[in-house]
C-alpha cells in the first residue's frame, strides 16, 4: 500500500506544479494584452530588425531572392522582350503585383533551382558527364519556361472568364442605360454587382476616365489589356456610337442581343465537340474492359480448339 502511494505522490505533485504554472499564465494574459495595447502608443519604438521579422516569410527572403535575380536578368534581356512580358502580365490580371522585371526574376531562380536539382540528383546516377550536363541544361531552360506556361494558363482563365461575364455585364448595362442612367453610371453598376475580372477592368477603366483619360481612349486600352474579341467589338461599337451622336441605348441593344446568340452558339458547338471528346475515354478504358467480359468465357475454348491447354 505505501509503495502505490509512493508511487503515486510524484504523479500528484507534477500535475500540481502544471496546474500551477498554465493558472499563472492564464492570470497574466491580460495584463499582457494591456500592456501590448499600451506599447503601441506609449512604448518604445520597434527597430528596423523587429519590424523585419514581423513581416512575412516571402517579404523577407523570396522577394529579395527575385529582386536581385530580376537586376541581373534584365541587363541581358532587351527591350522588345520586356514590353512583351509587361504586354503578357496585363493580359494575365498582373498575377501578384509583379512587373516585367519581378517576373523575369522568377523564371531566372525556376532555372536555377531546376538545374541544381537536376544536377544534385545526377550525381548519384552512372550517367556519361556529357549526359548529365545536357540533362541539367534541358532542365533548367524547362525551368526557365515553366513561369510563361503558367502565366499562359491564367491569360487563358482570365479570357474565358471575361467571355462568360461579358452577356450578363451588357444585359445590365443595357438596363441601366434605357433606365436614364449615363454611360458612365451603368459601368460603375457593372462594377457593384460584380467582382469578376471584367467588372475589374470597368472599374480601372472608370478610375482612368475620372483622372481625365478620354472615354474612348480609356476603352480602348481596356480592349487592349484584355485582347477578347467580342469585347473589343462592344468597344468599338460604343466608340462609334459616342462620336456619331448615336443612340447609346439602341447601340448596347444590338450588343447584347448578339452576345446573347454568341453564347448560345458557343454552348451548342462545345455540345458538338462533347462525343469526340468522349472518344478517347471509351476506346482506351471502356472498350478494352468490355472485350475482356464478352471474350473472356470464350477463350479456354478458343485454346483448347487449337491444341494450347490453359490451366
Amino acid at each position: 500500500m505505501m509503495g502505490g502511494l509512493e508511487m503515486l505522490l510524484p504523479v500528484v505533485v507534477a500535475l500540481g506544479v502544471l496546474l500551477l504554472f498554465v493558472g499563472i499564465a492564464a492570470s497574466r494574459r491580460p495584463k499582457e494584452q494591456v500592456q501590448e495595447r499600451l506599447d503601441q502608443y506609449v512604448g518604445r519604438p520597434k527597430t528596423l530588425e523587429e519590424i523585419e521579422l514581423e513581416q512575412p516569410f516571402a517579404e523577407r527572403v523570396l522577394l529579395p531572392m527575385i529582386r536581385g535575380m530580376a537586376r541581373l536578368v534584365t541587363r541581358f534581356a532587351p527591350a522588345k522582350s520586356m514590353a512583351n512580358v509587361r504586354h503578357n502580365l496585363e493580359l494575365a490580371g498582373n498575377p501578384n503585383g509583379w512587373g516585367p522585371s519581378e517576373f523575369l526574376g522568377v523564371r531566372g531562380i525556376a532555372a536555377v533551382m531546376m538545374a541544381a536539382a537536376t544536377f544534385m540528383l545526377t550525381r548519384t546516377a552512372d550517367l556519361p558527364g556529357s549526359q548529365k550536363l545536357m540533362f541539367t541544361v534541358l532542365l533548367g531552360v524547362l525551368g526557365y519556361q515553366l513561369p510563361i506556361m503558367w502565366l499562359g494558363g491564367k491569360i487563358k482563365k482570365r479570357k474565358a472568364d471575361v467571355v462568360k461575364a461579358l452577356p450578363d455585364a451588357l444585359d445590365l448595362l443595357t438596363i441601366s442605360v434605357e433606365a436614364g442612367l449615363g454611360f458612365d453610371a451603368a459601368l460603375s453598376r457593372v462594377t457593384e454587382k460584380w467582382d469578376n475580372e471584367l467588372s475589374r477592368e470597368f472599374g480601372r477603366t472608370l478610375a482612368e476616365m475620372r483622372m481625365g483619360k478620354l472615354r474612348r481612349e480609356a476603352l480602348k486600352e481596356m480592349a487592349d489589356r484584355v485582347e477578347v474579341a467580342d469585347l473589343t467589338n462592344f468597344v468599338a461599337a460604343v466608340v462609334q456610337a459616342d462620336q456619331l451622336g448615336v443612340s447609346m441605348a439602341r447601340v448596347l441593344r444590338v450588343q447584347s442581343e448578339q452576345m446573347r446568340i454568341k453564347r448560345r452558339q458557343r454552348a451548342e458547338e462545345k455540345a458538338q465537340m462533347a462525343p469526340v471528346k468522349m472518344t478517347i475515354p471509351l476506346v482506351l478504358l471502356i472498350f478494352p474492359a468490355l472485350l475482356v467480359v464478352i471474350l473472356g468465357p470464350a477463350v479456354p475454348k478458343i485454346a483448347s480448339a487449337f491444341g494450347i491447354n490453359i490451366r
